[in-house]
């Protein structure tokens, strides 16, 4: 009895010396572990590639894989990471869309070569950033993208090393980038970079893929108001040059398909890659990326990609339903998280954000299940730490769905929403906290 009694006394002491100062001890949630994207199992859909992938633009929800994880050639694809550091120069106000830029001898070169996608550039004539901006997404022009690498880094070694730290940025940390525009090494002449094989080819996998086309869409949304454009006329100086996009999902070419409004964004083809394409759609309010690696390309007109695009993006939109998650939604068995020294012990918990989830058909949102996951990093001892604001992040919601494999690009098993408090909750006096430990300790005791 008197070893219990003495240790309350102590217990009771340190409370009250430590109350002016109670604060939230720091904490990491949880620690990063590498993205692997299993493969989706269905009987709704056969694609003929190497490897493909679909995902929601705005949460990434994966909604279809095939060998989503194997790094192939990316080929013209490579040209989305190139463009997100030129827009990314052009906010940061390192060029402007009409400043004029010379071209190099490399880049000359390169755009002389008719056997690959390109605007013939004359050598002694400066072009808009704009203009070659353009004609690198439309057209897929390999020389226009690399005067646009040289006007942004002065080399273009220097944008490559820019690109592969963006790629490492994102978490892609084995990416295989040699050229800004996706040739092999040896194709861009003087301009190959240094140390590295003439074969070697930019290589990602198709959730990497993914991942690029989603932070450019994120970051610079405007992109594709270029992306959607199916032809245009680029004035090489002296003539002009008929610009087709490569993109024949577009409205008004071969492929394009009156219930899939595609508008973005590049195609990919070499000889190792096949055909390969970035593709997305905006239909009933949301977008979807897809990717498909490695599809057939007999001839330039093989329209293989665009085939296996089309069965993709349907059996989506055929499979799943769109279903918002509201704000301020709470859910049974994950609606409250301890205080620690709050004059109320609980503080509820509900979504502080809308969102989206794909469900499959003949699941609803009742098939949702939460699990509640507190902020560590406002815990003091077993608690939220008192004071806590009304509508404050508290915790994650993380939700999965009953007869529903949930996974993410980020390699996350649920949807993760944050949890916000409903009410504000004030600090305990150090009287109440005093006669909390003295209840406890006799609840304890007897």
């Amino acid at each position: 009895m008197f070893k219990k009694t003495k240790k309350f006394l102590i217990s009771l002491v340190t409370a009250v010396m430590t109350f002016a100062t109670i604060g939230a001890t720091g904490g990491a949630v949880s620690s990063a572990k590498a993205t692997t994207i299993n493969d989706t199992s269905t009987s709704n859909l056969s694609l003929d590639v190497k490897g493909a992938i679909a995902i929601d633009a705005k949460t990434g929800q994966v909604l279809y894989s095939k060998n989503a994880n194997q790094s192939l050639p990316i080929a013209s694809m490579t040209k989305l990471i190139s463009i997100y550091l030129v827009l990314q120069a052009i906010k940061k106000g390192k060029l402007s869309w009409n400043q004029k830029v010379s071209v190099d001898s490399a880049s000359y070169k390169v755009s002389q070569d008719t056997s690959l996608s390109n605007v013939p550039l004359l050598k002694n004539h400066k072009y808009t950033v704009r203009q070659l901006y353009q004609a690198s997404l439309i057209y897929s022009a390999n020389g226009a993208v690399m005067t646009l690498a040289n006007a942004v880094a002065g080399s273009q070694k220097a944008f490559v090393d820019q690109m592969r730290a963006l790629l490492k940025s994102w978490g892609i940390k084995d990416a295989e980038i040699n050229t800004v525009s996706g040739l092999p090494n040896g194709e861009v002449g003087s301009a190959k970079y240094p140390g590295v094989a003439d074969s070697a080819e930019n290589k990602l996998s198709a959730a990497e893929m993914a991942l690029v086309a989603q932070k450019l869409l994120k970051a610079y949304p405007e992109v594709l108001q270029t992306t959607k454009i199916a032809r245009m006329k680029f004035n090489n100086g002296t003539t002009e040059t008929e610009m087709e996009n490569w993109n024949w999902m577009l409205k008004g070419l071969a492929k394009a398909y009156t219930e899939l409004p595609v508008d973005g964004l590049k195609t990919g083809t070499s000889d190792s890659a096949g055909a390969d394409f970035t593709g997305t759609v905006h239909k009933d309010g949301h977008r979807i990326i897809t990717v498909v690696l490695g599809a057939q390309h007999k001839n330039q007109e093989d329209t293989s990609r665009f085939v296996q695009t089309q069965k993709l993006m349907s059996y989506v939109y055929n499979n799943f339903t769109y279903t918002k998650i509201k704000a301020n939604q709470s859910y049974k068995g994950a609606n409250s998280l301890p205080v620690y020294h709050g004059k109320q012990l609980t503080a509820k918990a509900v979504t502080g954000q809308s969102t989206e989830i794909w469900l499959k058909r003949g699941l609803s949102s009742n098939n949702l299940k939460a699990k509640l996951t507190g902020n560590k990093k406002l815990y003091q001892k077993n608690g939220l730490a008192a004071p806590i604001a009304k509508n404050k992040q508290i915790g994650t919601l993380n939700l999965t769905v009953k007869g529903q494999k949930l996974q993410y690009l980020d390699g996350s098993a649920s949807l993760q929403v944050k949890a916000i408090s409903t009410q504000t909750i004030q600090k305990a006096n150090v009287f109440v906290i005093m006669g909390r430990s003295i209840k406890n300790f006799f609840t304890n005791l007897f």
